[in-house]
């Protein structure tokens, strides 16, 4: 990983340590830990793979540790569950609250966060004909990035 990288990932921890102060809430040495390591990835992560990765620096981390991190870092929106397969990447801009759209490449695995508005108000509109009120809203398509085509 090249200096830019790390001084990247290091600037995105220093803001989500700063976010979660703000918020009240502790950016412990381990939760750091966990969203650096989602920061490196260049797409999704599963649970176990980041155990793994964790477990180099913390010999002692079991599952629970991570799913419990895990947890608290998807409830502040410092990162996002990608369902369909059930892994995980690091939200770069947490500080708002946005619609998600996924681009997720079945080759390769890369995982690109789109935000399209227009989308967001469509799905809006429809939601409201049927008396549907969207609390939140993640779109997940699976195809081909432009790299493995």
């Amino acid at each position: 990983m090249t200096d830019i990288c790390q001084h990247s990932i290091a600037d995105q921890v220093y803001k989500a340590r700063q976010f979660c102060e703000d918020k009240g809430a502790r950016f412990t040495l381990l939760r750091e830990k966990v969203y650096a390591l989602l920061l490196e990835q260049q797409g999704a992560v599963g649970a176990y793979e980041l155990l793994d990765a964790l477990k180099l620096t913390e010999s002692n981390a079991k599952p629970a540790t991570v799913y419990r991190t895990l947890d608290f870092l998807l409830e502040f929106g410092l990162i996002h569950k990608i369902e369909s397969t059930n892994a995980f990447v690091a939200c770069h801009h947490f500080d708002c609250n946005h619609p998600v759209q996924f681009l997720i490449c079945d080759t390769c695995g890369d995982v690109k966060e789109i935000q399209s508005e227009g989308l967001k108000d469509t799905l809006d509109k429809q939601a409201q004909t049927v008396g549907f009120n969207i609390v939140n809203q993640t779109i997940e398509a699976h195809g081909t990035c432009a790299a493995c085509q």
